[in-house]
């Protein structure tokens, strides 16, 4: 599925939407592996499956099949991790210093470049508002060269293919409601 497929898939009260998806697509000031891999990354955390086909398709066109694995597995591991993370920072106190006891060695080797995987973990995390993930994932990659700039793009694609999920979603789910009136 091409862009301008998903894009045609949308209402034209999200024309706005649209013309956001464009120009991120066009972002350079991100890799094509750290553009395409966050679109995938965060379409898997949407769990909308038109959304993540078409960013599965176009990711296909720009990444290697490693780098698709990696961005797959961001999303995988930082839904595990915002829940967790906001928790304990939630609570405060002593479960801010427990350790999580949770599996994370993806983390840890990846099979991209770090700061990669670490710009796709800060756009998911921030898709499911985990302000403890965010910060932490922040600093990494401040503290590795990234500039704000760049940061900002990840989150930009994050708010946007989280907002063209809801949107697919509530039209299907308007559609549907429609269907059972008729």
């Amino acid at each position: 599925m091409s862009i301008e497929t998903l894009q045609n898939r949308l209402p034209d009260y999200a024309k706005d939407l649209r013309l956001n998806l464009s120009t991120l697509a066009a972002e350079e000031i991100l890799s094509a592996q750290q553009k395409w891999g966050t679109f995938l990354a965060t379409a898997m955390a949407t769990g909308n499956a038109e959304v993540i086909a078409a960013m599965e398709t176009l990711a296909a066109q720009n990444m290697s099949a490693e780098a698709m694995t990696a961005a797959r597995a961001a999303a995988s591991i930082m839904a595990m991790n915002n829940i967790y993370y906001k928790f304990a920072g939630t609570m405060g106190g002593d479960y801010q210093t427990m350790p999580a006891k949770l599996r994370m060695t993806v983390i840890g080797n990846p099979g991209v470049e770090k700061v990669d995987f670490e710009l796709w973990a800060l756009a998911v995390s921030a898709m499911n508002g985990c302000q403890y993930c965010v910060t932490a994932h922040e600093a990494v990659l401040t503290k590795a060269g990234i500039s704000r700039e760049q940061i900002q793009a990840a989150a930009r694609i994050a708010a946007v293919v989280g907002a063209i999920a809801a949107t697919l979603g509530a039209e299907a789910a308007r559609g549907a409601q429609i269907a059972a009136a008729a």
